[in-house]
Parts: C-alpha cells; structure tokens; sequence
C-alpha cells in the first residue's frame, strides 16, 4: 500500500478453496499441493514445515524426542491435513497417528490454540516466523524432516490476470524471498 497510494485491497480471510469469478476475488494465495483444475498458478515460493509448540506447553508435558513420542502428546489438528504426520530421516519414513482436542479449519485458529499453550501442530515456518525468531515457539524433532510445503498465487480462470493482481503476486514472491529461513532452505 505504501509502494501503491491508489490501490485499495479487500482481504478475505478463508482457508476453503472458493469459487474465485463468483466471489469476484482477483488473486488467490493457496499454500500446499493444487487440485487438478483449470486455474491459472504460479508458485511463489517453497517452504519448510515444523513441528511447533511453546516453551509453556513443553515445560507442561514434556518434549518429544522422536516421531513416535507424539502418540502421547496434545496435538491442535489442522482439518485440511491428515491426522497421520509422516517423517524422514536418513531415508527412512515414519508416519505418527496424533490425538488432538482442538481440530481447526483456519490457519488463524491453529496459530491462537497453539500460542494459548494448548498443544503442537505441523505448520509452516512461515506461520510461525515472528515466533519462532523470539523464541515464543519452538521448532521440534529436528533432526525428522516433514516434507515442503509450496505456497501459490492462484488467478480465476476464464479471464486475464489484472496488472494488479500480478503485481500483488510479485510483491508476495519479493517478500517470501526476502525472510526465507535457513531452515526452510535445508530442509
């Protein structure tokens, strides 16, 4: 806004996939794998993802070591993920069942329940970058990779992309670039 005087944006906060033409919505920002359709993406960065809790919540029930240690841990379950979270590490793969109370279908419920000390969650580093850089979450099982995650620019099909929308989309891309962690780069 400050780079675009004249440029207004209306955000619409919904982690659904939604009809873009029928809610008249110019740019879409998806993060994981696309269903087949004919929508118009580009990738605008690729991330890490991390097992993640606070130090209350850790100091409270313990920290797990490995994969199979969150069997007996509070897990906040995102709906939109399997409630099997799979690892690797030296080339072998792991898949864990988590239990978890709280289940949340917006990426902004998964950040509060697990900010109010309620349990762990698999999220993108990107969810967590201010935390994780203070120190009010922390990343676990490290040595265990969880696999990427890509994060998308999606336009409605059947029309040109506005300049305004491609633009924002850029601008998204410049930003992701700029706070990519090491972590997310490794991983």
């Amino acid at each position: 806004l400050a780079e675009h005087p004249d440029l207004d944006i209306e955000i619409v906060l919904d982690d659904r996939v939604i009809d873009l033409v029928g809610e008249g919505i110019d740019l879409s920002l998806r993060m994981g794998t696309l269903p087949d359709s004919a929508a118009v993406a580009r990738k605008l960065a690729t991330g890490g993802r991390s097992v993640l809790a606070t130090p209350a919540y850790l100091a409270r029930a313990g920290e797990p070591r490995s994969p199979a240690d969150l069997a007996g841990h509070e897990a906040v379950v995102y709906s939109r993920q399997p409630d099997a979270w799979s690892f690797t590490r030296d080339g072998a793969e792991i898949s864990v069942a988590v239990h978890g109370r709280v289940r949340v279908s917006a990426a902004e419920g998964l950040r509060a329940a697990v900010l109010a000390d309620i349990g762990l969650t698999i999220a993108s580093d990107w969810m967590f970058a201010p935390e994780l850089e203070s120190g009010a979450v922390r990343r676990l099982l490290q040595p265990w990779a969880l696999p990427m995650i890509d994060l998308w620019a999606v336009f409605p099909t059947g029309r040109m992309a506005s300049a305004k929308a491609r633009l924002f989309a850029g601008f998204v891309e410049a930003v992701m670039a700029e706070t990519r962690e090491p972590h997310s780069a490794t991983a």
